[in-house]
């Protein structure tokens, strides 16, 4: 739970539409809006890159300052992705009040897997469920949840049921049961075509020449 938060610092949005954006975009800039409640949603411009790189530190609480005003406490609300190249088109922020519960995405990572018994013997582990909605005070919400799966067996399936949530922050599932984290499968296993199938297309293919051969020499046959 980190002790200090970073800080994203924006400018207020000067142009709209389409073609504004698009510019906007071309000189590195994604647009935002941050939502506080009581309030009108504010319009605002940041460097890609420095939104991106709070994002992927995995900061669930930051602090955002608009024009060098005041820097309040934000989540992220919403964020759109370029579908091909995964860069930050707009974002959403949220304004919170630190003494309020909120619910936040927050996402699940596995340590431990290459070492694990049931990879090292051939099972193939598949990483099922990889956010998770969670409650608690925004300076409670942990920057992710780090499950070690160095144990799993082939045929484990590790179920959100069996995650303690870290103190102060509750799953928001409605039934942890039927939520899968991760599973680990049995090796698959190749089909291997039978050789004698190639074998038998090749003497049925012979034997329709040479019933040919014996046709033409009937008919030789019987012209003479």
């Amino acid at each position: 739970m980190a002790t200090t938060r970073s800080t994203l610092k924006v400018a207020p949005r000067a142009a709209f539409g389409s073609r504004a954006t698009r510019r906007m975009r071309g000189e590195g800039l994604v647009p935002g809006v941050v939502y506080s409640g009581g309030s009108e949603a504010t319009a605002f411009q940041v460097s890609e890159r420095e939104v991106r790189t709070i994002i992927h530190e995995g900061a669930a609480l930051f602090d955002l300052e608009i024009d060098g005003g005041k820097a309040v406490p934000v989540v992220v609300k919403e964020q759109q992705l370029h579908p091909v190249r995964g860069s930050i088109q707009h974002i959403d922020l949220q304004q919170v009040k630190l003494d309020e519960a909120i619910q936040a995405e927050v996402a699940i990572e596995l340590e431990g897997a290459e070492v694990s018994p049931g990879v090292k013997g051939g099972g193939v582990l598949e990483h099922v469920t990889r956010e998770i909605t969670v409650e608690a005070l925004p300076t409670d919400i942990p920057d992710r949840i780090v499950l070690d799966v160095s144990a799993m067996e082939i045929n484990d399936t590790l179920q959100l049921s069996s995650v303690t949530a870290p103190d102060g922050v509750t799953f928001m599932a409605d039934d942890p049961e039927e939520v899968t984290i991760v599973t680990l499968s049995p090796p698959r296993v190749e089909e291997v075509v039978e050789p004698e199938l190639e074998e038998e297309t090749e003497l049925v293919g012979e034997s329709a020449e040479g019933e040919d051969d014996s046709e033409g020499d009937s008919g030789d046959s019987e012209g003479e």
